[in-house]
């Protein structure tokens, strides 16, 4: 099972100790990949408004740190799946003359040499690589490699 999560610092209210507690859950989950921000009034909103507004620089500084432990995280992840063969949904061209770009299950990006007849199906790819943001990979032998051949 892979988790995925969206997280916001720097509410309004939030303490040093909601923000540790933040950190703390991360930790002991563990998430294969995660979206965060620092929290931006929008007014007319009552949280604008609210009391106890978190400075920039401590909603900067707790971003920081709860992306490193998310990156750490995604990394490790991301490793586990190097010798692996996943399904990946082909969606695009990739960079690369001859490569292609799409998603594995846990929507992580996979690149892969492979024909654009691939782009719209799953296929299986032997994962050899793991990037900073990615995976890379190869097609794996098969009935559906012959049909797309």
């Amino acid at each position: 099972m892979a988790l995925s999560s969206d997280f916001i610092v720097g509410f309004p209210g939030e303490t040093d100790g909601d923000f540790a507690a933040t950190l703390d859950l991360v930790a002991e989950i563990g998430f294969a990949q995660a979206f965060s921000f620092k929290y931006s009034p929008r007014p007319g909103t009552p949280a604008a408004a609210a009391p106890d507004q978190v400075p920039e620089p401590v909603k900067a500084e707790r971003l920081v740190a709860l992306q490193a432990l998310l990156r750490e995280q995604q990394q490790r992840f991301n490793h586990a799946c190097v010798g692996q063969v996943i399904q990946v949904l082909f969606e695009k061209p990739g960079r690369d003359a001859g490569q292609l770009v799409g998603r594995s299950p846990y929507l992580q990006a996979v690149h892969a040499a492979a024909p654009d007849s691939l782009i719209g199906d799953t296929v299986p790819v032997l994962i050899h690589a793991a990037l900073a943001n990615s995976l890379a990979g190869a097609l794996t032998t098969g009935p559906e490699m012959e049909a797309a051949a």
